[in-house]
């Protein structure tokens, strides 16, 4: 039988091991689908040429000779960029959240000497948490997305394509230096607000579910107490101190499938909706050619993109890009949620 104590594993490596985990099995489940919206993310509409729908773009993928290659067209980077900046999010978001409680201070300690729990998570560390650790992730993954970008918004044998991520990273040397890798660093930042939103209702629906579920008698109520130990009912599940979100245990496992999927569908659908546009500046201006095709800089590219396409400009790839997202987030959470669950106890 696995322990169910926390095994020597701080709870940010917890969090980083569970994120790696759901990056790595959300892009390969999605892949294909990411594809898709990148290339209709940097398609422009011409008096001569239509925009590209999203079956269109998918026959083309799959009429080449090697159709299952062309699909997975740039996977490396995707699965090395996804699978890093989940691990790292996860990681620095951990890190945050035990910062900002630290900082915001504890009550005074108990009659015996114990430290007093935690105080309850607020409103705006739910905000300044995955804002903290997205603004670090950016700035470590940015160049894998430049090169993604580049390898997604192309075919293998097209002018200029990257064969390979490292071949990717030679062009890129050798022709732009190391900025090159940077493109696109300042609406990706813009972009750290996504996270941001995206968490800041995941969180607090989850809190939530949790408070409700651990309301409700189990048969494990009498002997396990609250199911944390030490009385005090604390359920907070953002998972940055040891002891939080455990509720799990008195319920004898993680949130169920149905409502992991629909929290954080939700949540991802809302954030969506708030901070799709920077995702087409961002690809638009990582890609190959950006300047000569979409103008200079994000102030270029949003005035090119309002005065060819006006509002739908900003949303392309909007339809595609939520088909693909609503599998990737429910992959990645429920990856996540049962690797940060099980962890612990099997390590």
């Amino acid at each position: 039988m696995p322990s169910t104590g926390d095994a020597g594993l701080s709870p940010a490596v917890v969090e980083s091991i569970a994120g790696l985990s759901a990056g790595t099995v959300s892009t390969l489940v999605v892949h294909p689908l990411d594809i898709v919206k990148t290339r209709m993310q940097i398609s422009r509409s011409t008096p001569t040429a239509d925009l590209p729908r999203t079956m269109t773009i998918i026959r083309s993928m799959t009429s080449a000779g090697r159709p299952v290659a062309a699909l997975y067209r740039g996977l490396t980077p995707n699965l090395v960029g996804n699978a890093t900046g989940w691990a790292s999010f996860f990681f620095f978001k951990a890190r945050a959240e035990r910062a900002l409680s630290a900082w915001r201070g504890r009550g005074p300690r108990a009659a015996d000497g114990r430290d007093p729990p935690p105080p309850p998570t607020s409103a705006w560390e739910f905000l300044a948490a995955p804002a903290l650790a997205g603004v670090a992730t950016t700035a470590l993954t940015n160049p894998i997305w430049v090169i993604k970008t580049r390898m997604l918004s192309s075919d293998r044998g097209a002018a200029g394509a990257y064969p390979s991520m490292m071949a990717g990273v030679r062009s890129i040397l050798r022709g732009e230096g190391l900025r090159g890798f940077y493109r696109g660093l300042g609406v990706s930042l813009f972009g750290v607000s996504h996270g941001a939103v995206q968490f800041a209702v995941y969180e607090p629906l989850k809190r939530m579910y949790l408070a409700s579920a651990s309301s409700v008698p189990s048969p494990s109520s009498s002997s396990h107490g609250n199911g944390n130990g030490n009385g005090d009912g604390n359920i907070d599940g953002a998972g940055g101190e040891r002891g939080r979100g455990r509720v799990g245990e008195e319920r004898g496992g993680p949130m169920p499938v149905q409502v992991t999927m629909l929290i954080s569908g939700g949540a991802k659908l809302v954030a969506g909706a708030v901070t799709y546009p920077y995702q087409v500046l961002r690809s638009r201006l990582q890609n190959l050619g950006a300047e000569e095709r979409f103008g200079r800089g994000i102030a270029g590219v949003v005035r090119t993109t309002w005065r060819d396409e006006g509002v739908r400009g900003f949303y392309r790839g909007v339809v595609p890009g939520v088909v693909r997202v609503m599998p990737a987030t429910w992959v990645t959470f429920l990856v996540y949620e049962n690797v940060r669950f099980h962890l612990p106890r099997w390590v």
